[in-house]
């Protein structure tokens, strides 16, 4: 059997949607206010895409910065993973839209869908292809426009989300940089803690399932909490174990920006300072798939992620899936 090659993130990009929405302008949507939305998420405003803005295009910049960043010619681009619950169509996948735009005409392209931990999923299918050989540039983007499935006349989630993508790409290490390890989980029992109840071929589109709103996202937000908090320390403890690691050894955490609240508890829970996470939340709010690729990318253009680092990234989101992935920087 031939030995498996080290995997390194060769470059990252993201991009978010110009326009911002500052949670006073939420205050004139639904009954709801600055304060409240604070104290709740840690969530001050978010990214709302334009008019005729799509996921594939947050995508595209994603990706084109990522290719950049790696100094990869994305016509060398040989596989493209698009990690999305917000498609630009429910087919063809938004991988093959993306790859044509970049220009990466001759890779294999395909969509993941695992939500909120998407892009783990998305990065470990991806750390196989190039640890096998099969390829030597692989790009996995996370994107999501959130506000094309989020209820604006509901304030107990439509101050959650925002839209945005993320990008790396992956390429055999010749360096000491590597993915060490990567974890998956989903439990499809309780679909309806997070979903979208309408659309699919169990209850298909109809004038009445679209007058009921059915079409946008519904969360049950305690159990939310209750689940982000518990996988977020099991799947932390895991990754330790599995790498035979302290906390300590660990230079960042970085988490799916869900909820300020689930990683302060999951900080205090595993004894750990809240500075060694990093927290874009404030800014973006919850841009599910694009959620941890975006906060990778600015930890590591802003100097929070160094060399030799070892990075921990978390993810958690309906399925419900869970995840995680070890890097060395």
């Amino acid at each position: 059997m031939p030995e498996l090659l080290r995997v390194r993130c060769a470059g990252t990009g993201s991009a978010v949607p110009d326009r911002i929405m500052p949670n006073s302008e939420l205050e004139q949507m639904v009954e709801t206010n600055d304060e409240w939305i604070t104290s709740r998420t840690g969530i001050k405003e978010r990214r709302i895409t334009a008019e005729g803005e799509a996921t594939s295009d947050l995508a595209l910049r994603a990706a084109q910065r990522a290719c950049e960043n790696a100094k990869v010619d994305p016509k060398d681009i040989e596989l493209v993973i698009c990690a999305t619950i917000s498609p630009d169509y429910p087919f063809p996948a938004t991988a093959a839209i993306v790859a044509a735009r970049l220009g990466a005409t001759r890779s294999g392209a395909f969509d993941l869908e695992a939500a909120c931990t998407g892009f783990v999923y998305g990065l470990s299918v991806g750390w196989k292809f190039v640890q096998t050989g099969m390829y030597r540039n692989v790009l996995v983007v996370g994107a999501d426009v959130m506000s094309r499935i989020t209820d604006f006349t509901d304030r107990n989630t439509c101050v959650l989300f925002g839209d945005g993508a993320g990008a790396v790409v992956l390429q055999p290490s010749t360096t000491d940089s590597d993915i060490l390890s990567a974890s998956l989980y989903a439990d499809g029992s309780r679909p309806d803690i997070m979903w979208i109840p309408t659309g699919g071929s169990r209850v298909p589109t109809t004038p009445q399932t679209v007058a009921e709103r059915g079409q946008f996202l519904r969360i049950k937000g305690r159990e939310v909490y209750k689940f982000a908090v518990t996988k977020f320390v099991e799947l932390t403890q895991e990754a330790l174990e599995r790498n035979r690691l302290t906390m300590d050894q660990v230079a960042l955490v970085i988490p799916h920006q869900v909820n300020l609240r689930i990683i302060e508890a999951s900080a205090e829970r595993l004894h750990t300072p809240l500075d060694k996470f990093y927290i874009n939340i404030q800014k973006y709010g919850n841009t599910s798939g694009g959620s941890v690729p975006l906060a990778l990318d600015e930890a590591a253009r802003s100097g929070r992620l160094r060399r030799g680092d070892l990075a921990l990234l978390i993810a958690f989101g309906a399925g419900l899936t869970w995840g995680s992935a070890l890097l060395r920087w």
